[in-house]
């Protein structure tokens, strides 16, 4: 009878689960197979690698761009989460961090495709950027130049990813005993030492979780760089949708595709390795 309910209690469970690993198969892995399909498939039906020659002859500056840009972004999405978490915590101030508490997760509830428009008005010759730079005598009007290039869509990425990643800081900062940061204070060290020295060493981990999955959203992208910088070097979802959507070339497409995945590994890989270290120092 017991074996009955253990068997009956065992297939519950996996009947809850099969729906979730359902869709897990249905949009990513079966996805996955079918763009290794087309990538490696030759017109004849065998296998080849003609298909990622061209990628890359025709896009590795692309893929270089996309790299570099969602690197950058991602650092300075480091830099923006670590000063707005630990003004959160730390700061001495009520009302500004309850002003800025309130402020800076409204990016997290605006999609990418509505960042992407934003941005173009925000950062154009004539944005509002400019106005306000011109308004407050810090440039002249001559000297107005539009950022819609790579630096208008690391802009977007930052503003858009940092309120998750703070978020993400924020919460695992004030889980951490405020014993060790009142006893830093007693003694003397200055705000941004207690960050950098006592808080920051234990919430590593959460950081680059939050990274992590920022650098992969971000080379998943294609509104933001489509609408802000769509000309030559752009990144690579924008080769990716025009080699499909213009040339109906679906095997180069997905073998940029690959290449995109090879590059999100990477991230994976390194986030993968600092939770090694960290499991053989405990």
């Amino acid at each position: 009878m017991t074996d009955a309910k253990e068997t009956s209690a065992g297939w519950r469970a996996y009947a809850l689960v099969v729906p979730a690993l359902a869709v897990i198969v249905l949009f990513f892995v079966l996805p996955l197979a079918l763009s290794g399909v087309l990538a490696f498939r030759a017109k004849d039906g065998g296998l080849t690698f003609d298909h990622f020659a061209k990628a890359w002859d025709l896009y590795r500056t692309d893929l270089l761009f996309t790299v570099g840009i969602v690197l950058l972004s991602t650092v300075l999405i480091g830099v923006v989460a670590i000063a707005i978490a630990g003004y959160l915590t730390l700061g001495e101030n009520p009302r500004a961090v309850a002003i800025l508490r309130w402020l800076y997760r409204w990016p997290l509830f605006i999609p990418f495709i509505v960042t992407g428009q934003v941005m173009r008005t925000f950062l154009a010759k004539n944005g509002m950027l400019n106005h306000v730079l011109i308004g407050s005598g810090l440039i002249e009007p001559l000297a107005a130049q539009s950022m819609l290039d790579w630096r208008g869509i690391v802009v977007a990425f930052v503003w858009k990813q940092a309120p998750f990643v703070t978020l993400l800081l924020a919460g695992a900062m004030a889980a951490l005993e405020q014993q060790q940061i009142e006893a830093a204070r007693n003694l003397g060290a200055p705000r941004w030492r207690v960050l950098a020295d006592v808080i920051l060493p234990q919430v590593r981990g959460t950081m680059l979780v939050g990274l992590v999955l920022s650098f992969v959203t971000m080379l998943s992208v294609l509104s933001v760089p489509l609408m802000i910088n769509p000309n030559s070097p752009t990144m690579i979802t924008v080769d990716v949708a025009y080699r499909i959507s213009t040339l109906g070339d679906y095997a180069v497409a997905n073998a940029l595709c690959l290449m995109s995945l090879v590059v999100a590994a990477g991230g994976a890989w390194f986030y993968l390795q600092h939770a090694k270290r960290q499991t053989l120092q405990v």
